[in-house]
């Protein structure tokens, strides 16, 4: 059947995942605890494998649509699964508080397209990621483990003291993985890096919003992430389906803002008709085909929406990631979103987390500069980060 058919594939690529990372003790314990869970909270319906209409992947990915929403399926039922728990262990007061609150205001929240006439349809955090053309804003996501070429990485600095190294280096936005499945952060741990934030208000630079990025199926997560401060959350459409919607609705309810994460131009048109008015293009490598997703869009009258481009983290030393920050800058995204890329070269002066973050929001151009370094591999210049910064 496909059920068994996407689940082999499935555990073919943990098997290939665990051999290239030479079955370290820890990880292969990951792996065993990563199928355990598709294969426990995985339905046997096979319609919920079907295709989703107008999905499609980057050519370098070497996957189906049919495969990627297979899993999408699978991880929606293990944080379903995992959100339940929680909630049966107990809610703290200050969660329930925005739980009702929540739900007191959505029969009077505004639509987005009366938002969008009265002006009220852009918050601060679209404000503060939002710069003049010719710039581009960096959202940098915090998470504390994350897989490399020869391993995995898991001694990331704690989020309280790479909080303010992202602020000071010029990010316009700090996210912070909440989802310690896949190697991110606990709720606690978002909650340090609100505080870390806030304790910055008065000094130069600025505080800058703080963005929860989980994997959110109930609307409790949002007034979570609210309870926890966060100023934004991160939503994903191929999980999310028919209720982007009203999970932008409840994020608007308790005083926050969404971003909706896409694949596909049909995605980002139907987030933008439930109310999205940030999209951030994801499960896309090449440049173009990222332009492609957020291109001829019927943007609503009144309406301003955000573009996110989110940089994958290429196999190598090279920091070809800059590159392409510059790149979707001048193609008319409006910020990027980067993660393992900050962390993978370790903190090199001229080349850690907070120097990868500046040189992506300089005013170069892959038309007079390169990037990459350590020797800067292949053709072109072979300036290292810190001398384009200097």
């Amino acid at each position: 059947s496909h059920f068994i058919f996407n689940l082999f594939l499935i555990s073919i690529t943990l098997f290939q995942l665990n051999h290239l990372i030479k079955r370290t003790d820890i990880m292969t314990k990951f792996l065993h605890s990563a199928l355990a869970a598709l294969l426990l909270t995985a339905s046997t319906n096979v319609a919920a494998f079907s295709v989703h209409p107008g999905h499609s992947l980057a050519k370098s990915t070497g996957v189906t649509s049919t495969e990627l929403n297979a899993i999408g399926v699978l991880a929606r039922k293990a944080k379903e699964n995992e959100v339940r728990q929680w909630c049966e262990a107990g809610i703290d007061d200050s969660i329930m508080d925005k739980v009702k609150e929540m739900k007191a205001n959505l029969p009077t929240l505004p639509s987005a397209a009366e938002a969008d006439a009265s002006g009220a349809g852009v918050g601060p955090v679209q404000k503060s990621l939002t710069k003049r053309k010719g710039t581009i804003s960096v959202i940098a996501e915090y998470k504390k483990t994350f897989i490399v070429e020869d391993g995995f990485v898991d001694d990331v600095f704690a989020p309280e003291l790479m909080s303010p190294v992202f602020r000071e280096f010029g990010a316009k936005g700090v996210a912070v993985l909440a989802d310690q499945r896949m190697g991110g952060c606990s709720y606690d741990e978002l909650v340090k890096v609100v505080e870390e934030q806030q304790s910055a208000k008065g000094e130069m630079p600025e505080p800058v919003p703080v963005i929860s990025s989980d994997l959110i199926v109930d609307e409790v997560q949002i007034a979570r992430s609210a309870a926890a401060g966060a100023d934004a959350v991160l939503i994903n459409f191929s999980v999310a389906g028919e209720r982007t919607e009203l999970f932008i609705q409840c994020s608007r309810a308790v005083g926050i803002e969404a971003i909706v994460s896409v694949s596909t131009q049909a995605e980002a048109q139907a987030a933008i008709d439930a109310g999205a008015r940030m999209i951030s293009v994801v499960g896309v490598d090449d440049v173009d085909e990222k332009v492609a997703v957020v291109t001829d869009l019927k943007i609503p009258d009144g309406a301003a929406v955000l573009t996110i481009a989110t940089i994958i983290a290429n196999d190598n030393k090279a920091l070809e990631e800059v590159e392409e920050a510059w790149v979707c800058r001048d193609k008319g995204f409006n910020a990027v979103w980067v993660s393992d890329c900050l962390f993978k070269i370790g903190n090199d002066p001229s080349e850690h987390a907070g120097a990868i973050i500046r040189g992506m929001a300089a005013k170069s151009s892959v038309k007079w500069a390169s990037a990459k370094a350590l020797g800067g591999k292949g053709e072109g210049a072979r300036e290292y980060l810190g001398d384009i910064l200097m």
